[in-house]
């Protein structure tokens, strides 16, 4: 049986997704050593479940749908650049979440504990941070300079988008990148 590299996102909209496109394009003046997401790919991951049998995905649809069949819908502010692990070491290039942060924190809890009851995913050691992954850093640097434009950009305001369903997603790579496929949608319909 197939495997397939999988995980659980939401999706962000165009307006949003060119908006982050537009600063990635800003801030590329001074990281010429980053590797960026294209626009298309950009969302926020709640979990990566990594390579499962492709029979799993089904298990993981209906594990996802009942999760979010409880839950109310609610919105995003993406707001507010940085990098992880730290700026002393960066890697990755990251848009956050303000208004909404919390609520995908819960869903994240939520969709985490059901599947890993499912036996389908082991937990991170690492705080669950919601974000959008805008490029990945090559190389050791150094990196002032983009640390220094992101110092700019704190202020930066993505949009806000609604969150009406997580996607369950799989992920392959190519040698142009990541190609992104939908395996299911799970609508949030709880009451607020």
């Amino acid at each position: 049986m197939a495997r397939i590299r999988t995980f659980l996102a939401i999706d962000l909209g165009p307006a949003i997704r060119k908006r982050l496109a537009s600063l990635q394009k800003e801030l590329s003046n001074d990281a010429p050593d980053v590797n960026w997401v294209e626009g298309e790919n950009m969302h926020i991951t709640l979990l990566f479940l990594g390579d499962i049998d492709e029979r799993e995905s089904i298990t993981v649809c209906r594990a996802a749908q009942k999760v979010t069949s409880s839950l109310p819908t609610f919105q995003v502010t993406m707001e507010g650049v940085g990098c992880f692990p730290n700026t002393r070491r960066p890697r990755v290039v990251w848009m956050g979440v303000s208004e909404g942060a919390d609520d995908l924190v819960k869903l994240h809890h939520e969709l985490e504990a059901k599947l890993e009851e499912l036996g389908l995913y082991r937990p991170e050691m690492r705080v669950y941070k919601p974000h959008v992954t805008l490029g990945r850093i090559k190389g050791e640097g150094p990196h002032d300079a983009l640390v220094q434009a992101l110092a700019k950009q704190q202020e930066w305001a993505g949009g806000e988008a609604n969150v009406r369903e997580v996607l369950v997603m799989s992920s392959e790579m190519t040698r142009d990148g990541p190609t992104y496929t939908i395996l299911g949608r799970a609508k949030l319909t709880g009451e607020a």
